[in-house]
C-alpha cells in the first residue's frame, strides 16, 4: 500500500475582492457593490477629488456572511468637475484594495458602469498570507497624534507618528453633537511622521464645545486609531488652562488673602 502526501499549499482557493460602481446620467448618487474573501471586519471607502488633494467622503461597511457588501455616495456636494477616485480597502494587503474612477460634473454623475476585481485562484497559503504579517512588532507600536493650537487661532495643527509608513492616515473631525465636520488624508514620511492643519472656521464649527479629531490607518486594529479633543468657542480655539495661568491665579488669590488679613488687623483698637 502506498500513501501519497499532498501539501496544503497546493489547494486551489479563491482570494481577493471585486467592486462595481454604477450611476445614472445626471444622478446625485453612486452605488457600489462588491465581494471579498477577507475576514477583516470593515471595508473602508475613501473618495478623493480630481485634483488628488481633497478627501470628499469616507465610509465603512461590514460584509455579510457571504462576503458581499454595498454602499452609496451622495455627490451633490462634490463641487470640482472631473474624475473622482474611490478606493475600497479591506485590510492592509494590496490584494484587497481596488480603486474605481467616477466622473462627476456640477454635483451630478455621468452614466457609469465600471468594475474591477483582484480575485485570484490556485494560490498557496504562503501566497495568500498578508504581505505585512511579518511586521507584527510594528503593528503593536501603532499610531499616536497630538494637537497644537494658539489661543484665538482658527487653525489646529495635528502632528503624529505611526509604525506603518506604507499606508495613508485618514482624519475625521466630529462636533460636540456628533456631526462630521471635516475629513482629511495625509501620507506618513519614511520615519512614520505626519502632520496636517485643520481650519476651524465656518458654519460647521459654529457649535461651542469639545471637537474630536480622530486619526486612523486601515480598519480593525485599535493600535492604529487615536483621538484628541480641542475646545472651540465662537469658531476659534480655546486654550487649555495652562501652568502660567494657574500660577497667576494662585498669586492673585494669595494677594487677596494677605490684603484682607491686613485690613482686619488695622481696625483692631490699640491700647
Amino acid at each position: 500500500m502506498s500513501v501519497t502526501s499532498v501539501n496544503q499549499d497546493v489547494f486551489a482557493v479563491d482570494s481577493g475582492m471585486s467592486l462595481t460602481a454604477t450611476a445614472e446620467d445626471g444622478s446625485n448618487t453612486i452605488s457600489f457593490t462588491g465581494t471579498t474573501t477577507s475576514n477583516t471586519q470593515y471595508v473602508s471607502f475613501v473618495a478623493v477629488s480630481p485634483n488628488g488633494q481633497n478627501v470628499v467622503s469616507v465610509d465603512q461597511v461590514t460584509p455579510d456572511a457571504n462576503g458581499e457588501f454595498s454602499t452609496e455616495f451622495n455627490v451633490s456636494n462634490w463641487k470640482q468637475d472631473g474624475m473622482y477616485k474611490i478606493t475600497a480597502s479591506h485590510g492592509q494587503s494590496n490584494l484587497y484594495t481596488i480603486t474605481l474612477n467616477v466622473e462627476v460634473t456640477g454635483g451630478a454623475t455621468a452614466e457609469t458602469s465600471t468594475s474591477d476585481s483582484s480575485m485570484v485562484t490556485n494560490q498557496s497559503n504562503y501566497d495568500l498570507s498578508d504581505p505585512y504579517a511579518t511586521v507584527a512588532e510594528e503593528d503593536a507600536r501603532g499610531l499616536s497624534i497630538a494637537a497644537n493650537a494658539m489661543e484665538g487661532s482658527d487653525t489646529i495643527e495635528i502632528t503624529g507618528v505611526t509604525s506603518k509608513t506604507f499606508e495613508d492616515v485618514v482624519f475625521t473631525v466630529t462636533a460636540p453633537n456628533g456631526n462630521l465636520v471635516s475629513v482629511d488624508q495625509v501620507s506618513p514620511d519614511s520615519s512614520g511622521d505626519f502632520a496636517t492643519d485643520i481650519s476651524v472656521g465656518g458654519p460647521l464649527w459654529s457649535q461651542d464645545g469639545a471637537y474630536t479629531v480622530t486619526a486612523q490607518q486601515g480598519s480593525g486594529n485599535s493600535n492604529f486609531i487615536d483621538s484628541v479633543e480641542v475646545d472651540i468657542a465662537d469658531g476659534l480655539v480655546v486654550p487649555e488652562f495652562g501652568t502660567i495661568a494657574a500660577m497667576i491665579l494662585a498669586v492673585a488669590i494669595i494677594s487677596i488673602i494677605a490684603i484682607s488679613a491686613k485690613s482686619r488687623l488695622s481696625i483692631v483698637p490699640r491700647y
